[in-house]
């Protein structure tokens, strides 16, 4: 027995409809849903009937395709996760800074931490924090032979360089990639 076609016709409204959302910015998936369009005919409607966004400041945000519900929830577990993260930063900074030991500093934020500390707590902390840092070949160059301590922009850089496959890990980048940065 023969069934009828499965599908959709959609007014000419419906598509004008679709193609203002369209043009104002959101995605086609949300318009796809919203209006219950297959979005490969959406997509052939917009080439062939040379849809074109609108530029402007104003346009609104187009819809993620998890939803705004979703993509909110998303967004604040993401939120709550940095502000933590944040804070365990802070502490282990403020410790550092007001004379703590050094062990619990991040890599990243050792060349600021060593600076800040050879500025302000004095040279006896600043011979303690070479000692210690000794340990880590890759910390030679910090230090001239007058025992003076680099910059901290050729700190950051000594410190990015020497630990780069870690810094490419974190940052997500694939062996192979982009493997002229940093």
């Amino acid at each position: 027995m023969f069934e009828g076609s499965s599908r959709k016709l959609r007014s000419e409204e419906t598509w004008a409809e679709v193609r203002r959302g369209w043009e104002r910015g959101e995605t086609g998936a949300s318009l796809a849903r919203r209006y219950d369009v297959g979005l490969a005919n959406l997509w052939r409607r917009r080439a062939s009937e040379g849809w074109r966004r609108r530029d402007g400041e104003n346009d609104p945000a187009p819809e993620p395709l998890e939803g705004w519900d979703r993509h909110a929830r998303r967004r604040l577990e993401e939120y709550q996760v940095r502000v933590e993260e944040t804070r365990m930063l802070a502490e282990s900074l403020a410790g550092a800074m007001t004379g703590g030991p050094l062990a619990g500093v991040p890599l990243w934020h050792v060349a600021f931490v060593l600076r800040w500390r050879a500025e302000r707590l004095g040279p006896e902390t600043a011979a303690e924090d070479r000692e210690y840092l000794s340990q880590y070949p890759w910390t030679a160059g910090f230090w001239d032979g007058d025992g003076r301590l680099a910059a901290l922009e050729d700190l950051d850089a000594m410190v990015l360089d020497a630990n780069r496959e870690q810094w490419r890990e974190e940052m997500g980048l694939p062996v192979g990639a982009a493997e002229s940065v940093p």
